[in-house]
C-alpha cells in the first residue's frame, strides 16, 4: 500500500491536469456586417487571460468575464466544479476566411492554451440583406410582453433624445496651430455602451489622439434648449492644419446601446392597467449615431522670417555645451531643448553653427511629449556629439529659435547665448604624429653631404629633355583640370537645389530604415513620424520646396510643373492620403503599418 498510494496520487493529479482545458464556442460561418459572439470557456478557476487578435473583425465589446460553480453529492462523495468564460462580441468587416489564434490563461497553476480556429465570412445576398434590415427594424420597434402575449412598442428615439456632436476649440486657426476636437454624445436615456465604427480621415491635418489610455470617459449634465442631457465625452484629439484654406473634418460614426423603456399597445383590455414603468422593463436597442461635418477656415501664416522652421505654438528654448574645457580628440555634447505646447512632433533638427575644426555627428532626438485633454505639450531635445581636433579657444555662436505665437499673431525669436570652450592638447589622434615620430623625422630632415667620387657627363643621346617636357605638360594639364573641377565643385555647393536633389533619396532611405525598426514593436507614433518625414522630406528635397510651405497643393503643382505622368501623380497623392488616415484607421495596426511602409518605399524608389 505504501508503494501504491503515491502512484495513485500521481495518477489523480495527472488526470486533474488533463481535465483542465480551454474550449472555444464560435460560429464557423457569418456574413459581412453580422454581430456574433466568441466565447472561451475554462473548466476551472482561471486568471491572467490573454485573448487573441481578431484579424478581419472589429471588436464591439469584450472580453466580458463570467464564472459559475456547481456542487454534487453522489454515493457519499462531494464533487465541486468551477467554470470561467470570457466572451467577445465581434463585427464581421471583410469577406474571406480568417484564422483566430489561441487564447491563453493560467488555471490550476498551469498555463493553458486554446486551439486556433477559422471563421468564414461571406457576403450576404440582397434578399438576406433586406431580411436582416427588416428584422433589425422590427427588433427596434417591438419586444415581448410576458403578461399579455402582445407585442410592445419601444419608446421612439429621435435626434433630440439621443445625438452626437463634434466641436473644435478654434474654427479659424493659423496653419500649424493646435486645435482640440471633441466628440460628445448627448442622451436623455440610459446608455450601456458605445463602439466607434469609423474614425474621420482628417485630411489636411496632422492628428494626435488625446483619449488613448483614458480609463473612464468624462460625464456631466448640460441643458440645451430647456432640455436636460447627460453628456459623454467619448473622444478628444489634437489637430494641426498642414495647409491653409477651408478644410473639412469628416463625421465620426458610432453605435450606442441604449436602454429604452418599452410601452404596451393599448388594447382596451384589463392589461392596459399594467402600462406602468414598474411592469415595463427597459430593452437594449442598438442605435447608430453620426457627428456633423465641421469646416475649419485655416489662415496662412504671415510673412515668414528667414530663420523660421515651422514651429507654431508657445515655446521656450534652452541649451549649451556640457563642458567648457576639454582636451582635443575628446567628446563633448551640445544640447538644445525646445519646450512648450504646439506642433512639437513636427519640429526638425535645428542647424547650429559649430567651428570647422570640430567633428560633428548627426543629432539624437529625445521626446518627452504628453498628450492630455489640454492638447500636446512637453519637450523635444536635440543632442550633438562634438569632437574638437585642434587645441585652442573656440566660440559656439548664439543660436536663435523663431516660432509663431497664434495668441499674439506674431513671430517670437528666442536666443541661446554664445558659449566658449577651451580645448587643451590631448592624446594624439590616429592621424597625428607622436613625439617619437617627430624626433625621427627631424633626424631625417638634414643628412650629411656625401662626396661624389666620380661624375659622368650627360650623353647627347639621353632622353631627359623629352621626359622633362612631358612631365611639365602633364603637370599643366593636371593643374588646369584641378582648377576646372574646383570651379564646378564650388558651383555645385552654391546650387542648393542640386544638393537637395542629390540627398533626397539618401535621406529618405535613412528615414525609412528608422521607420522599419518600429515595425512590430507597437510604437505606432514613432513609425508614422519617420514615414511622414521620409515622404515629405523627399518631396521637399526633390522639388526644392521649403518645409514651411510644404502641403498637398504645393506638391501637386510641382508634379504638374515637372510634367510627371498622371498615373504617377495619382499614386503619390494616394500615398500621402493613406499616410494621413492610416494612424487611426480601424483594423490590424501592424498590417496597416507594413502596407504603408511598402507604399512609401515604392514611391520613394519611383521618385
Amino acid at each position: 500500500m505504501k508503494r501504491i498510494t503515491p502512484i495513485l496520487t500521481l495518477l489523480m493529479l495527472t488526470a486533474s491536469a488533463w481535465a483542465q482545458e480551454i474550449t472555444v464556442q464560435a460560429p464557423k460561418q457569418v456574413y459581412v456586417g453580422d454581430n456574433f459572439t466568441v466565447r472561451f470557456v475554462v473548466n476551472d478557476k482561471a486568471s491572467d487571460f490573454r485573448g487573441p487578435t481578431f484579424k478581419g473583425f472589429s471588436l464591439y465589446s469584450g472580453p466580458s468575464t463570467s464564472s459559475s460553480s456547481s456542487m454534487s453529492f453522489i454515493n457519499g462523495r462531494t464533487s465541486h466544479s468551477v467554470q470561467t468564460s470570457y466572451s467577445y462580441t465581434l463585427i464581421a468587416d471583410l469577406e474571406g476566411t480568417f484564422t483566430v489564434g489561441p487564447a491563453t490563461c493560467t488555471a490550476g497553476g498551469q498555463k493553458l492554451s486554446s486551439q486556433s480556429f477559422t471563421i468564414k465570412v461571406e457576403k450576404p445576398t440582397k434578399a438576406q440583406q433586406q431580411q436582416r434590415k427588416q428584422q433589425q427594424q422590427q427588433r427596434q420597434r417591438q419586444t415581448y410582453d410576458p403578461w399579455s402575449q402582445q407585442p410592445q412598442e419601444a419608446s421612439s428615439i429621435d435626434d433630440k433624445t439621443l445625438f452626437a456632436r463634434a466641436s473644435v476649440s478654434n474654427q479659424n486657426p493659423y496653419q500649424g496651430e493646435q486645435i482640440i476636437i471633441t466628440y460628445k454624445v448627448y442622451s436623455q436615456i440610459p446608455i450601456r455602451q458605445y463602439a466607434i465604427d469609423k474614425l474621420p480621415g482628417n485630411r489636411g491635418f496632422w492628428a494626435e489622439d488625446l483619449s488613448s489610455g483614458q480609463q473612464q470617459i468624462k460625464q456631466y449634465e448640460q441643458t440645451i434648449d430647456g432640455r436636460q442631457y447627460m453628456v459623454f465625452e467619448i473622444r478628444k484629439g489634437a489637430l494641426f492644419a498642414q495647409e491653409s484654406g477651408r478644410l473639412t473634418i469628416d463625421p465620426l460614426d458610432l453605435n450606442v446601446l441604449a436602454m429604452v423603456r418599452a410601452q404596451r399597445r393599448r388594447t382596451g383590455s384589463i392589461w392596459d392597467l399594467f402600462d406602468d414603468p414598474f411592469f415595463n422593463a427597459a430593452q437594449a436597442v442598438e442605435y447608430p449615431l453620426h457627428s456633423q461635418k465641421l469646416t475649419v477656415n485655416v489662415k496662412p501664416l504671415p510673412n515668414r522670417p528667414d530663420d523660421f522652421s515651422g514651429a507654431v505654438g508657445k515655446f521656450s528654448v534652452k541649451g549649451g555645451l556640457n563642458l567648457d574645457r576639454v582636451k582635443s580628440n575628446e567628446a563633448l555634447t551640445y544640447r538644445l531643448t525646445v519646450s512648450g505646447s504646439g506642433n512639437l512632433m513636427l519640429l526638425t533638427p535645428p542647424t547650429p553653427q559649430f567651428p570647422t575644426s570640430f567633428e560633428v555627428y548627426d543629432p539624437q532626438i529625445e521626446d518627452n511629449i504628453k498628450r492630455t485633454d489640454n492638447g500636446v505639450s512637453g519637450s523635444r531635445t536635440f543632442e550633438w556629439v562634438l569632437i574638437p581636433r585642434s587645441q585652442g579657444r573656440y566660440t559656439i555662436p548664439a543660436y536663435t529659435f523663431t516660432y509663431f505665437d497664434p495668441s499674439t499673431a506674431q513671430y517670437t525669436t528666442l536666443t541661446v547665448d554664445a558659449q566658449q570652450v577651451q580645448v587643451d592638447k590631448g592624446a594624439a589622434s590616429a592621424s597625428a604624429y607622436s613625439q617619437k615620430d617627430d624626433v625621427r623625422l627631424l633626424n631625417q630632415d638634414i643628412n650629411y653631404i656625401h662626396p661624389i667620387a666620380k661624375l659622368k657627363p650627360i650623353q647627347t643621346d639621353d632622353h631627359a629633355g623629352i621626359v622633362f617636357y612631358l612631365a611639365t605638360a602633364l603637370i599643366g594639364l593636371l593643374t588646369a583640370a584641378a582648377i576646372v573641377w574646383g570651379r564646378k565643385h564650388q558651383a555645385a555647393r552654391q546650387d542648393v537645389a542640386g544638393l537637395r536633389l542629390k540627398r533626397a533619396t539618401r535621406e529618405a532611405k535613412r528615414r525609412l530604415k528608422r521607420a522599419s525598426a518600429f515595425l512590430g514593436t507597437g510604437n505606432t507614433d514613432r513609425f508614422y513620424e519617420e514615414i511622414y518625414k521620409a515622404i515629405w522630406g523627399c518631396l521637399a528635397d526633390k522639388y526644392n520646396i521649403e518645409l514651411s510651405q510644404l502641403n498637398r497643393d504645393t506638391v501637386a503643382a510641382c508634379l504638374a510643373d515637372k510634367q510627371v505622368p498622371d498615373t504617377q501623380q495619382q499614386r503619390i497623392m494616394k500615398v500621402l492620403q493613406d499616410v494621413d488616415i492610416a494612424r487611426f484607421a480601424p483594423g490590424d495596426a501592424e498590417a496597416q503599418k507594413q502596407t504603408i511602409y511598402t507604399q512609401a518605399l515604392l514611391m520613394i524608389a519611383e521618385l
